[in-house]
């Protein structure tokens, strides 16, 4: 199983919460600009941006942002925008039926259950572009308050019912949060806010103040009392973010092997004198997951087909009389 090095975000919050700003700290970023974000992001944190006005033009800025080996990630501000063109995209292209009909379109000139299908399948398919490049993609979304019960929900404000699908594509999604003059961003999802955590990534991390009262940028120092000099939070998010991946992959390797070597010396086990050597065996493996319970059940299952006893109190086993 390798690792996989690009990852997919999203970063979502109220107006003026810093999300943009905070998306742009990502490594080497270039931004898509649909909403005319850029302009609120201030002008020590700018990178380099492409104005994108329709979604034809996503595919011209993707051919150009191929080209650079230097461009290690993909902003998108914002999310909902993007899915607007696309919407739009498919309105001027529709799938007509053989009456002429288009089939992505309700009477009312809204997208229609097949219209929404062809909406993720852009989004998948523009992912998937990204993603292969080996970039990174952030996105930027605003937020939304949705009644669940007697309960209320914040959650992306991505459009249609189909946002739910096209969140589960995503490997981490950020709340960004104000708390008096504090900002936090959370990918640990609660009875407030959506988020998605697929990496066992910390709770609330603090966003760093990175401008003075004046608007001067200001160095800071992280957690790990390191002093950064720029806007690079999101460069740390992500290395955390594949630290803990790789961590994963190489425990999920692990399993599998112990796993495998578990199954085959349970199935030589002829008699007791093999039960316990098994035994002794297992007990000094350095246990993972459930693999100490696959022994026991390994264990009971040959015990009971080779009738074979087990002392209470020295738990070792003895063939039948």
């Amino acid at each position: 199983m390798q690792p996989k090095y690009a990852i997919s975000a999203l970063i979502y919050g109220s107006p003026g919460s810093g999300k943009s700003t905070l998306a742009c700290s990502s490594p080497n970023a270039v931004l898509l600009d649909y909403d005319g974000g850029a302009t609120r992001i201030h002008g020590a944190h700018q990178i380099p941006t492409l104005q994108v006005s329709s979604w034809e033009q996503t595919q011209e800025a993707l051919n150009e942002i191929k080209q650079s080996s230097e461009i290690q990630t993909v902003v998108i501000d914002t999310i909902g925008k993007m899915l607007a063109f696309m919407e739009d995209y498919i309105k001027r292209y529709p799938t007509k039926s053989k009456s002429g009909s288009p089939i992505e379109m309700n009477r009312d000139g809204s997208l229609s259950m097949k219209g929404f299908g062809r909406r993720k399948q852009m989004f998948l398919d523009f992912l998937k572009q990204v993603l292969v490049m080996g970039k990174h993609v952030v996105f930027v979304g605003h937020d939304k308050e949705e009644k669940r019960g007697e309960d209320i929900i914040i959650r992306p404000e991505v459009g249609g019912s189909s946002a739910n699908d096209l969140m589960k594509e995503l490997d981490l999604v950020g709340y960004v949060e104000m708390v008096g003059d504090k900002r936090t961003i959370s990918f640990t999802p609660c009875e407030k806010y959506y988020a998605k955590n697929t990496c066992n990534m910390p709770g609330k991390i603090e966003i760093p103040i990175i401008l003075d009262q004046s608007g001067k940028p200001i160095p800071y120092t992280d957690s790990n009392g390191v002093e950064h000099e720029s806007n690079d939070f999101m460069v740390g998010v992500i290395a955390a973010y594949q630290q803990r991946q790789a961590q994963n992959i190489a425990q999920t390797t692990e399993y599998e092997r112990l796993c495998a070597e578990i199954e085959e010396k349970a199935a030589q086990i002829q008699n007791a004198k093999d039960a316990n050597d098994f035994r002794a065996w297992a007990l000094e493996q350095k246990h993972i997951f459930n693999t100490a319970v696959k022994v026991k059940l390994a264990l009971a299952a040959k015990a009971k087909e080779l009738n074979l006893t087990q002392n209470k109190s020295t738990k070792e086993y003895a063939d039948p009389e």
